[in-house]
């Protein structure tokens, strides 16, 4: 399932002229987080969210900004699209992406050791580091592995007894914890990129909504039925609507020229490497001209589209990340 396509599709020159009040549409998640959610006092929504997700009911206190939040040109993790601290002093990041970004796993790490050292004063002590969750809802295929939700912490275990290492009481108590792991950044991956089942569990209900831009009527789960008040298209002021038009169509347009690029790629690669097969006459030579020519022709179609980009406005940056390539080889 494409949610990209699916939403889009959605979108029509009709759409757009029909009267405001009257389109009940939701807002894409990942749109709200980065420009309506982290604006409003009253954090319901994203409290059912993340309440849900952890298992145990949340409470956000306030949003933060952080150095990774301004816009800093020589830093290549320059902007998150979320970070609030919860009741307990916790950070809470999250990130949306909808690019596919084989380093991705790397940037997580990068982020969440850039946050560890933002929020420790000079002096203070290490005890001071505050626990760190780092929830990531991605829109493309991540590693390799059947499930939709992932998590992930820092543990140790004995190299020849495999046995897990253990707090001392005394550190317990001081610092109020269980477990090692409770020290350092418990990650969480959503994969909301095809994810179409509904169900009475309440975090199988926020996937759906993260994946399809819907909420059934009978949603149970904390903060949806807010959720489908507050982000209805119809809330948007008519700016705020044109520019999440635009946002659509600009995901829809990247996300055409890559999958334009691949299948004209393959397609002039096997022709190509087919015919270099034909003319050598060996099953070798079909084999190794099949092989070149597959790679040939995606190199060529790598090139017209780095031309198609930047005509279309997108940097080189940009264009890494969407054709997953180093623009140095070209």
């Amino acid at each position: 399932m494409d949610i990209i396509d699916k939403n889009d599709n959605s979108i029509s020159n009709h759409d757009k002229d029909i009267d405001f009040c009257e389109d009940n549409r939701l807002i894409r998640f990942d749109w709200a987080i980065k420009r309506m959610l982290r604006h409003k006092a009253d954090h319901t929504i994203l409290n059912g969210f993340l309440s849900s997700l952890l298992g145990t009911e949340i409470h956000i206190e306030r949003l933060l900004e952080s150095e990774g939040n301004q816009e800093e040109a020589d830093d290549k993790y320059n902007r998150v699209d979320l970070l609030a601290e919860n009741d307990k002093g916790e950070k809470i990041l999250i990130e949306v992406q909808n690019d596919s970004e084989t380093d991705y796993f790397h940037r997580m790490a990068y982020g969440t050791s850039k946050l560890i050292t933002e929020y420790i004063k000079r002096g203070e002590s290490y005890d001071k580091i505050s626990r760190i969750y780092s929830i990531n809802i991605v829109y493309f295929n991540l590693g390799v592995g059947d499930d939709w939700v992932y998590t992930g912490t820092t543990e140790f275990r004995g190299l020849h007894d495999h046995k897990l290492l253990e707090l001392s009481g005394r550190m317990k108590k001081r610092y109020d914890i269980s477990k090692v792991s409770e020290i350092f950044p418990q990650y969480y991956l959503l994969k909301a990129n095809d994810f179409n089942h509904w169900s009475k569990v309440p975090l199988e209900q926020w996937m759906y909504f993260l994946s399809n831009s819907e909420i059934p009527e009978d949603a149970t789960a904390p903060g949806l039925q807010e959720a489908r008040e507050q982000l209805k298209v119809s809330k948007l002021s008519r700016a705020e609507r044109e520019a999440y038009y635009t946002h659509l169509d600009n995901m829809r347009s990247a996300r055409n020229v890559v999958e334009t690029a691949r299948d004209e790629g393959l397609y002039e690669g096997m022709e190509i490497g087919m015919a270099k097969g034909r003319e050598e006459g060996l099953a070798q030579g079909r084999e190794e001209g099949l092989k070149e020519g597959i790679e040939e022709g995606k190199l060529e179609q790598i090139k017209k589209s780095i031309i198609r980009m930047r005509e279309n406005g997108l940097d080189d940056e940009m264009i890494e990340r969407l054709l997953d390539i180093d623009m140095k080889d070209f």
